[in-house]
């Protein structure tokens, strides 16, 4: 399996970890099922674009770098640990803005971070 779908894969299942929590935060009642549709989404996005062509260095940038604009702006929207959480997932999309495939390899091995912190905020 090639970097980009191994790391489609781990997008996927960071997505389904999120939208299977229930969620709140302190002072703030958080949707966690709302966010998590949105990461399902932004994460559905990048992988497709990817995917399309797996050794297309631009598509992989280009779709990293919407991919986190659209997850620092859904972060924007809620505090604490989901924000937290969100803004790392972001900034994992952002190491891959240059396109450089064997940051893909480094960037899926960080998702089960990504996803236990996701799981954490929403517990």
């Amino acid at each position: 399996m090639t970097p980009p779908r191994r790391l489609a894969l781990a997008v996927a299942t960071i997505s389904l970890a999120a939208l299977s929590t229930a969620c709140g935060a302190v002072g703030q009642a958080v949707d966690c099922n709302s966010a998590a549709n949105e990461v399902t989404k932004i994460a559905t996005d990048w992988s497709s674009a990817i995917t399309k062509n797996a050794t297309d260095t631009a598509a992989l940038g280009e779709a990293s770098k919407t991919a986190a604009a659209k997850t620092k702006e859904l972060a924007g929207k809620y505090d604490g640990d989901v924000a937290a959480a969100l803004n790392d997932l972001a900034s994992g999309f952002e190491s891959l803005e240059s396109g450089d495939i064997s940051k893909a390899t480094e960037f899926s091995g960080k998702m089960t971070g990504f996803q236990s912190k996701i799981t954490a905020a929403c517990t």
